[in-house]
């Protein structure tokens, strides 16, 4: 993996040319850092369209609704989400468009969490200008993008296949399931989590069943271990 200046590594695999990118989708609840990515990367790439999302519910709406935008550009940490369930989401969503995830905490489990459900890149919100600029250069020609100081061989082969792998199993689950998902990591029983959700426990106990199978484990604290280690709802 070969290093750039300013802190961002990068590795090569190609998909979607500078070029292309002309609409963007920024999702970020601070509204001086959205006008701040969206005045440096329209400056730096003549975009003629940068839409925002406060929330993960608004993002998926513009989505939803369409056109999708040429790459998106996403906060981890959002008023409705958490870790990287916010990256499988918009995934599901938009499975051809690049997406960078961008953050005010570089954490070396979380970017390989990130990369692992198929970010294009993780930049920090701290990276100076010029060097944010060539970070996206490189991602929308193609590149795999990460922090310097980050790692990506610290985990192993065998640790980042794993990775992968358990960001796909997660990512076969229904939105209601997460929702089931994020509760149980919360310690929620079974009946509040009928109360919270408004559904019947019996459906409850069916969804419960259906996430232990997709994800392969045996029981409910099972389940929230592997998504701690996937970093599903972490921050």
């Amino acid at each position: 993996m070969g290093h750039v200046s300013g802190g961002i590594a990068c590795a090569g695999a190609q998909r979607v040319p500078t070029r292309m990118i002309g609409d963007i989708l920024i999702v970020d609840d601070h509204p001086l850092m959205c006008d701040a990515l969206a005045m440096t990367l329209t400056h730096a790439f003549g975009l003629k369209r940068v839409r925002s999302a406060a929330s993960l519910a608004a993002a998926e709406k513009i989505l939803r609704e369409g056109p999708l935008p040429d790459a998106i550009v996403l906060d981890l940490n959002l008023p409705d989400v958490r870790g990287i369930e916010g990256v499988m989401s918009l995934q599901k969503l938009a499975r051809s468009v690049p997406l960078t995830v961008i953050s005010a905490e570089v954490d070396a489990e979380m970017v390989t969490a990130a990369m692992a459900a198929g970010a294009q890149g993780y930049v920090s919100k701290s990276l100076p200008r010029p060097q944010m600029v060539e970070a996206f250069a490189r991602m929308w020609t193609g590149e795999f993008v990460t922090p310097e100081e980050y790692d990506a061989d610290g985990a192993g082969e065998d640790g980042g296949e794993q990775m992968r792998e358990l960001a796909r199993s997660f990512a076969t689950l229904t939105p209601q399931q997460m929702n089931i998902l994020r509760l149980i990591c919360q310690g929620r029983p079974n009946k509040l989590i009928s109360y919270e959700l408004s559904i019947a426990e019996a459906t409850v106990k069916t969804h419960i069943a259906a996430i232990m199978t997709k994800i392969n484990v045996r029981n409910r604290t099972q389940a929230a271990l592997l998504a701690s280690k996937a970093r599903i709802f972490a921050r």
